[in-house]
């Protein structure tokens, strides 16, 4: 009995390492094809600027709602998303373990309203900027893991399915194409798509020109948003103030 228990630790032994070696095989490859490892290794921040696009159900109708849209991402765990539109200015970020929300009225911009994140929100903030500077390894320095979910097929081609999960809660599902290691499609736990159209190459590395996310709303409709980028800037350090946590001061409520 002694042996076969030895026996079937080694087996589960050996397919965990099988498994292990065909996920670091595919991110390998999955970094490969976003660019050098020089270049993916020495990325810091990235700035992108760009337009966001979606329609809302109003009781007249179908409304599109655009926004100017900046996004930055800063190593270690800094973030920030300013979405602005005609009539709302509407800052979202993190800052390590401090996470905020700003709104402004652009016609009054001495008159904010200020909110501070939940610790879920940080935790999900702190997973995004990870997924946008590490480039799928080393999740498990940061306390997470992956797990190896085989093939699927996606738009015809065959794509090796792995969770990096960094939370029971926060979990990103990827698609990489077996042959070029190209991500083909993102889902995440809750059910959302994203997936990720044309490219620009900045600084060695491979980034998408548009990405669209498509989400289920509770009525079981579906919700797509589409960010396109107009630029991309790597490598640029902003200072600490982008991402702080504003002093009320006398126009904040």
């Amino acid at each position: 009995m002694k042996n076969l228990r030895s026996c079937l630790l080694v087996m589960f032994l050996s397919a965990a390492s099988l498994a292990s070696a065909s996920v670091e095989s595919t991110i390998a490859k999955a970094r490969a094809y976003v660019g050098n490892e020089a270049a993916l290794t020495g990325l810091k921040s990235v700035r992108f600027t760009g337009q966001l696009s979606t329609t809302e159900t109003t009781p007249e109708g179908p409304r599109e709602i655009r926004a100017d849209l900046e996004i930055i991402f800063q190593d270690p765990y800094r973030q920030s998303i300013v979405a602005t539109t005609a009539n709302r200015i509407e800052t979202t970020a993190l800052d390590d373990y401090e996470g905020w929300q700003r709104i402004v009225d652009p016609t009054q911009p001495t008159n904010w309203r200020l909110t501070l994140l939940s610790v879920d929100q940080i935790k999900r903030l702190r997973a995004n900027t990870w997924e946008n500077l590490s480039f799928f390894r080393g999740i498990e320095k940061r306390g997470g893991r992956t797990e190896d979910l085989g093939t699927a097929q996606v738009d015809g081609k065959t794509a090796h399915k792995i969770a990096f999960v960094h939370d029971e809660g926060i979990v990103f599902y990827r698609y990489f194409d077996t042959s070029t290691g190209k991500l083909l499609l993102t889902e995440t736990e809750a059910g959302g798509r994203i997936r990720e159209e044309g490219e620009m190459i900045v600084k060695g590395i491979r980034f998408p020109e548009k990405v669209i996310t498509t989400n289920v709303l509770p009525d079981g409709s579906e919700r797509s948003v589409t960010v396109t980028f107009n630029e991309i800037e790597v490598n640029r350090m902003f200072p600490a103030e982008t991402f702080a946590v504003p002093a009320m001061g006398s126009g904040g409520f």
